[in-house]
């Protein structure tokens, strides 16, 4: 199964996706860091990504290739992430046929309803135990 992870700014968000998946998945698993910028997929490499690939083609190449794709709630929007996530992006995640795992942030004026005001490590916890379920075949998680 090969995961992407996308992340922006100083990739924070994506290492600590990465080191979770790690810890609970092993080395065997594919992980493909794509930022937004070169200092999101480097530390997302540190983490422990197998690959990395950095800008608006990367992700748009990419996203469509992954299994599952992860990242925060704003890889979806146009313009987040102050402007770094560009709708070309949001568009070529949005669209690919891979399992979206997104991480709901309240920022970037999209509030999730429904959805309670856990501390990011926890909604990480969630999404990793997600993709989890997904590769053991847990389809209905």
């Amino acid at each position: 199964m090969r995961i992407a992870v996308i992340d922006g700014q100083g990739g924070g968000i994506g290492k600590a996706i990465i080191e979770m998946l790690r810890a609970e998945l092993g080395d065997d698993l594919s992980i493909l860091a794509l930022g937004t910028n070169a200092l999101a997929t480097s530390q997302m490499l540190r983490a422990g990504a197998n690959e990395g690939a950095t800008g608006e083609n990367a992700i748009v190449f990419n996203a469509p290739k992954a299994d599952v794709v992860i990242g925060s709630i704003a890889i979806v929007a146009a313009n987040s992430m102050l402007g770094e996530l560009t709708p070309a992006m949001a568009r070529a995640v949005a669209e690919s046929p891979a399992k979206k795992v997104l991480i709901p942030l309240n920022r970037c004026n999209l509030y999730v309803m429904g959805v309670g005001s856990e501390p990011l490590p926890h909604h990480i916890s969630h999404a990793v135990h997600f993709v989890k379920s997904l590769i053991r075949g847990e389809e209905n998680v």
